[in-house]
């Protein structure tokens, strides 16, 4: 299993180069990048020129922000420039972040998310080949590519275009990415039992549509963990992470996680409270049931065992999801508990 950090999405460069040269002293697989405050991409541009093993990944980017070619160019040049570290992590985000924060069109979620990963997938397959660009689909069309605008194909070495990973919740956008990507990433709003039942099973039939087996696919998850040196500590990472999952549990996009468990009533109440703001009357109905559901809580020595008895056999790389936790020796020794295994 590998084990993978963040990569801080700070304005200042040099903070940015430190945060990737210590995650990679300290032995970390891969940093990624989250798509909130600030641009994902622009930060691995600084970690590929100041790191050499250190893999850099997008987790994610949102897809519907931006169009193919775009992604396709980004993905091109920074799998140029980390010398084949670079991961693609693709998200659609939700119905009004699209529309009224990027203003850009919502519709059918999962069938332009496969259409977007196969159109890039062409892109990149023309500027290596030097084959006609001729996709046509149902919302991307890219017909034309002339010299001038075709990157050397020696950019990428021996290498190849990155990987494709795909994040989701859903059964159908699960079930898109097992047929089309490289990846999955789970989302931080995942259970155990979720994963189990219904993630997986998804992925495989994905698979099977694509006339494809799991092998080689790729599973990452961002998962809760609460835990402390002291009690305050303890308490206060209890809090924050109640919170979020309070938080991801409002969103109506997210409540089939939540009625799995039978928890049918939380979703209306914890949505009720959001549209008042009343963020922390939401994390007070996050009971110890649900909190240990969503998230590891245990001590710093025993964070590792409890996370690979419940992953260790389903994913291939994840992180440590832990709001107002920031002891970076704490997450080492849980880093280097997990990669002994």
């Amino acid at each position: 299993m590998k084990v993978d950090g963040g990569l801080g999405l700070s304005p200042d460069i040099t903070t940015i180069i430190a945060n990737a040269k210590a995650q990679e002293a300290a032995g970390y697989d891969g940093v990624w990048t989250a798509e909130t405050s600030h641009d994902p991409f622009l930060p691995l541009v600084l970690a590929a020129e100041h790191t050499e093993t250190l893999e850099l990944g997008t987790s994610i980017a949102v897809a519907f922000a931006r169009n193919p070619m775009l992604l396709a160019n980004l993905g091109w040049d920074l799998q140029a420039l980390s010398n084949g570290r670079f991961h693609l992590g693709l998200g659609t985000q939700i119905k009004p972040h699209i529309t009224k924060r990027f203003s850009m069109e919502w519709s059918k979620p999962a069938a332009r998310a496969r259409e977007m990963i196969s159109a890039i997938r062409a892109i990149w397959n023309t500027w290596l080949t030097d084959e006609p660009l001729q996709f046509r689909g149902e919302f991307y069309t890219h017909t034309l590519m002339t010299p001038f605008f075709t990157p050397d194909k020696r950019d990428l070495g021996d290498f190849g275009p990155p990987k494709i990973w795909l994040a989701g919740v859903g059964e159908l956008m699960t079930r898109t990415a097992g047929e089309v990507a490289d990846g999955f990433i789970c989302h931080g709003f995942t259970t155990e039992k979720y994963l189990r039942e219904v993630t997986l099973p998804n992925l495989r039939q994905g698979r099977e549509q694509a006339g494809k087996t799991m092998d080689g696919f790729m599973i990452s998850g961002p998962f809760f963990v609460v835990t402390g040196q002291t009690d305050e500590e303890f308490a206060k990472a209890d809090a924050a992470t109640r919170q979020q999952i309070a938080f991801y549990g409002s969103t109506p996009a997210y409540r089939k996680v939540l009625e799995i468990h039978g928890w049918d009533d939380l979703h209306p109440r914890l949505n009720s409270l959001s549209k008042q703001g009343d963020w922390v009357g939401m994390g007070e109905l996050i009971t110890d049931e649900v909190l240990e559901a969503f998230a590891v809580v245990a001590k710093p020595e025993d964070v590792a065992a409890e996370m690979q008895h419940r992953y260790g056999d389903v994913v291939d790389r994840l992180s440590f999801y832990a709001p107002g936790q920031s002891d970076a020796s704490q997450w080492r020794g849980v880093m280097d508990a997990l990669k002994a295994v």
